[in-house]
């Protein structure tokens, strides 16, 4: 484990070091004291207007399909935000946006869940008892329904359970419901051995795929490091095409000068890193992570985990299986638009790992 770890920052330094910074796309002003990066806009000049979010009376917001949600972090190098769950409704079980059904985000949008959140749900009917969902005595859930004075009013509902959410670029929901769950909360990167005084305030981090090159009319659109072509993409609109020597740096929003003047062996350098952490993987993992992409949908990946690997496996290393999957779903995506950026890769897979390595 420690191997793959050390091989994994080598990829991503790797990575890292094949860029360096030109001149950069057009980035929105701050929110109040909250920058906004690239590609995040929040008006029509600036940043990417497939990534709008909201700047209200100096705070950030971002609005889903039929409900708006305070942001309270954004990394821009990770490429995710966090937004603030609905609180409970005075003195009951359910939350405030059961009215909207939950967070539902927009399936158009280049945003979707990740796979770093814990979500609880409380006052669930039986018909969770034949989901994914861990409904058991010792779900998480529990701990925060006895040690938390807003779900005080869950301890008389009738079932609560816990679910690791998202990791796949089809993850858009969070679901509340009266024939379901009518009440959640969600925790980014829990650990689940830690006491609930430690465990962090709520929170729902969302990712954005990587923007494509800002679209453009006429070539005064573009900087001196981009030509204004037709999107080779097929969408039928221009977009400022990096000149030769360059290539697109999705997160930094830049033409980035290519600093590898051998194609040939950056490639083959590359391949042989790739190799290194496949074989850093093993092969039980690499079993279970080809039985989950014969099943997309993520409530049912459990279901389709290598029978050999789930006995006398713990909850633990389940859900690691299931958070690699998850990964692995996203990297097949058809469209390239779609998949996880290599960095997005790199840090998920540390961070699968120092949850699945962490001491109780």
């Amino acid at each position: 484990m420690a191997s793959f770890s050390r091989s994994l920052l080598l990829f991503a330094a790797a990575l890292l070091a094949a860029a360096e910074i030109a001149t950069s796309a057009t980035r929105c002003s701050d929110c109040g004291g909250t920058g906004v990066p690239y590609p995040l806009s929040t008006s029509p000049t600036c940043g990417d207007q497939s990534y709008k979010i909201r700047c209200d009376a100096g705070s950030l917001k971002f609005d889903t399909l039929n409900n708006t949600y305070p942001i309270i972090a954004i990394n821009p190098s990770a490429q995710r935000l966090v937004i603030r769950p609905s609180n409970f409704l005075r003195e009951t079980c359910v939350t405030e946006d059961i009215a909207h059904g939950g967070i539902q985000l927009n399936n158009s949008l280049p945003f979707n869940v990740t796979s770093g959140n814990t979500i609880l749900y409380f006052n669930c009917t039986d018909s969770l008892l034949r989901s994914p969902l861990n409904c058991s005595s010792t779900s998480l859930c529990h701990s925060y329904i006895n040690g938390s004075r807003g779900a005080a009013a869950c301890e008389a509902a009738p079932l609560c359970c816990t679910f690791r959410a998202g990791g796949s670029s089809n993850s858009y929901m969070i679901r509340v419901r009266e024939s379901g769950c009518s009440a959640y909360t969600s925790f980014v990167n829990l650990n689940p051995s830690l006491g609930l005084l430690q465990w962090p305030e709520p929170g729902l981090e969302l990712q954005w795929l990587s923007p494509m090159e800002p679209v453009c009319n006429t070539q005064a659109d573009c900087d001196g490091n981009a030509a204004c072509g037709v999107d080779p993409s097929g969408t039928g609109l221009k977009r400022c095409l990096c000149n030769s020597g360059f290539q697109w740096d999705p997160i930094a929003g830049i033409c980035s000068q290519n600093t590898c003047h051998d194609p040939d062996g950056c490639k083959k350098s590359r391949t042989a890193l790739i190799a290194g952490i496949v074989s850093g993987v093993g092969a039980a993992v690499l079993l279970s992570i080809i039985a989950m992409l014969r099943m997309v949908e993520e409530e049912k990946l459990v279901d389709v985990i290598d029978p050999r690997l789930k006995k006398g496996a713990t909850d633990m290393e389940v859900d690691t299986m299931k958070a690699l999957g998850f990964l692995a779903v996203g990297c097949l995506e058809e469209r390239r638009q779609n998949r996880p950026s290599m960095k997005e890769v790199v840090e998920e897979i540390q961070y699968i790992i120092s949850v699945a390595t962490a001491k109780p």
